[in-house]
């Protein structure tokens, strides 16, 4: 982990340099006539290694380890000052920058947060570029041969931004590190990294922008590219899998039509996905596109994606897109053990803060606030993730595993398996496991099968119990590494039921919890049971006079449901459920 500050100064610029802008994450309006000088311009420009990898290739997912997160210092500068706090902690962050003193007095102030206390971990970078938006036109990182050496990756910028676009090259000069580019004919694609993600294995998602950009009606591309030929050229250098890269439809009112604007992989077999009112904004073509992977696309492991809804907050005054902006808790952003989150409101972010810790236990989940006036970013269509930028370590440990789910055995071994690799080989592999967090871990050694499979098998546990686990593992080399990332913090964990006191099937749904309560405005009802039932759910005043109708219809998998109560007047309320002639109650306060 670096920790002295550096500078460095890097020119890769073929035409005169612009002053970084604020420039917005879609087009602006003086940008449009731009767009055939670049798309020309950069045709002409053999910049990296312009045909695809002589090897396979494996792109990283965004929860793996990084060694640099990278990020432009053009704009929302206070937001640019919270983010490098918490990730310089984590890991070297770039700072591509024209004036390195500017910002070093930012950073050293007492703005946003107070001074940081010290400059350990950053790195400036002189270099010239256009805009905030790295996640767009930065690099995608590749491994040869899924773990041996890193590469960078870089399409063509579908914005007439030449510094931005060219930004990736300047990366990798001083990083050291070797750059692949698909920017020139026969092997050209046009994309951005908002509207791509990935599960490390072969997997990855975008909406059908990227088809509409490289087919007969793109401006930036110069070779018509149909879907299978889309595909060929993200298998050729990224390793996506024939079939597996999912186009979902683009939504109606996210203008820019970035899937990271209300989804994210979280690991490889776990959506992140915002949620609307039932109904409302895109909910209805979010919930479709949701429900075709869900039943066309199973995950890396064969079984159908789990899902854990956010709810997406509506603005100040209350408002849906597309009459406010697209606020949301999916653009954020893994920087190893710490998860930046775009924060807006303080009873939304309450619930949406709490959602992402369950989800994602042992990480240092911090929010950022993006809805501020004087650095209100979301109402330009963006947030964390979309001005930030990874770059993996050179020599990564992968590890890949499919958690354990509940059981009613109380006598056999329950059996753990993971797929690990690194470049120097892997010399031993073991599972920490434990029924009590508190009182420690205990080892329980790895055996390696065919096809760089480790298993083990941890002990029988009585019904009742919950068991929590990690696996760790050591390269030849002498690497270390554990999975989830943050262990023995984090772990995965599952229950232990006793099957005397099962009565099969819950016939019917009810209320386990209410959250927050009291609170002001949004409120997340869990409900118990399956997935599949329908329920209602209603508000009432303790007269028994109905308020607010809060759901009707089939209960998500997740068994949650999240009304606004903004409208409603204070005072104190009931929640009631009913599903096939069950009804349950609970109480609740509106401030």
């Amino acid at each position: 982990m670096l920790r002295s500050f550096s500078i460095l100064a890097v020119a890769i610029v073929s035409v005169p340099p612009l002053l970084a802008q604020d420039l917005p994450i879609g087009l602006a309006p003086h940008e449009l006539p731009l767009i055939r000088e670049y798309r020309d311009t950069r045709a002409g420009q053999a910049r990296g290694i312009t045909t695809p990898p002589a090897f396979p290739v494996r792109t990283m997912a965004e929860w793996e380890e990084v060694q640099s997160v990278v990020i432009t210092w053009a704009s929302y500068t206070g937001i640019l000052k919270q983010i490098v706090r918490a990730a310089k902690e984590e890991c070297e962050v770039i700072i591509v920058c024209q004036d390195p003193s500017e910002v070093t007095s930012v950073l050293l102030n007492g703005s946003y947060g107070g001074p940081l206390s010290d400059l350990d971990g950053i790195t400036f970078l002189e270099a010239d570029y256009n805009s905030i938006w790295v996640r767009d036109f930065g690099p995608e990182t590749i491994y040869a041969n899924e773990v041996d050496s890193l590469f960078l990756l870089d399409w063509i910028y579908n914005r007439p931004r030449p510094e931005d676009d060219a930004l990736s090259d300047a990366l990798g000069t001083a990083k050291g590190i070797e750059v692949f580019s698909t920017s020139q004919a026969p092997y050209d694609l046009v994309h951005t990294g908002g509207n791509f993600m990935s599960d490390g294995f072969g997997t990855a998602f975008s909406s059908e922008l990227v088809l509409e950009e490289n087919g007969p009606i793109g401006e930036f591309n110069q070779t018509n590219r149909d879907e299978a030929g889309v595909d060929q050229m993200m298998q050729q250098f990224m390793g996506i899998v024939p079939g597996r890269y999912v186009k979902m439809q683009q939504l109606l009112y996210d203008n820019i039509n970035h899937i990271d604007m209300h989804m994210k992989l979280i690991d490889e077999e776990t959506l992140l996905v915002g949620e609307f009112p039932l109904g409302q904004s895109d909910g209805p073509r979010i919930e479709a596109n949701l429900q075709g992977i869900i039943n066309d696309v199973p995950s890396v492991f064969g079984d159908p994606y789990r899902v854990v809804r956010v709810p997406m907050p509506p603005s100040t005054s209350g408002g849906l897109p597309p009459n406010a902006s697209y606020r949301t808790y999916a653009n954020n952003v893994f920087i190893n053990g710490t998860v930046l989150v775009p924060t807006y409101r303080t009873e939304y972010d309450t619930t949406g803060l709490r959602i992402l810790r369950e989800a994602l236990p042992g990480y240092n989940v911090v929010g950022i606030d993006c809805d501020e006036q004087a650095q209100n970013i979301i109402s330009a269509s963006g947030a964390i993730h979309c001005i930030t930028k990874c770059i993996g370590v050179p020599d990564p440990l992968l590890i890949r595993h499919q958690r354990l789910v509940d059981t009613y055995n109380t006598v056999d071994p329950y059996p753990v398996e993971a797929y690990i690799r690194h470049k120097s080989g892997i010399a031993s592999a073991q599972v920490y496991w434990t029924i009590d967090t508190l009182l420690g871990y205990s080892p329980v050694p790895m055996t390696a099968t065919e096809g760089d499979v480790w298993t083990a098998a941890l002990p029988a546990q009585p019904a009742g119990s919950v068991v929590y686990y990690y696996i760790e593992a050591t390269a030849n080399a002498g690497k270390v590494q554990v999975r989830p990332l943050v262990a023995p913090q984090g772990w995965w964990r599952f229950n232990v039921l006793d099957l005397n006191t099962s009565v099969g099937p819950i016939a019917s749904t009810v209320v386990v919890d209410v959250f927050p309560n009291p609170t002001s405005s949004l409120v997340m009802v869990t409900l118990d049971g399956p997935g599949a039932h329908t329920a209602e759910v209603d508000l009432v005043d303790v007269l028994g006079r109905s308020v607010m109708v809060l759901h009707r219809g089939p209960v998500h998998a997740d068994r949650r449901v999240f009304a606004d109560l903004s409208s409603v007047p204070s005072g104190s309320y009931l929640v009631i459920v009913k599903s096939q002639g069950a009804r349950a109650v609970r109480p609740l306060v509106k401030n």
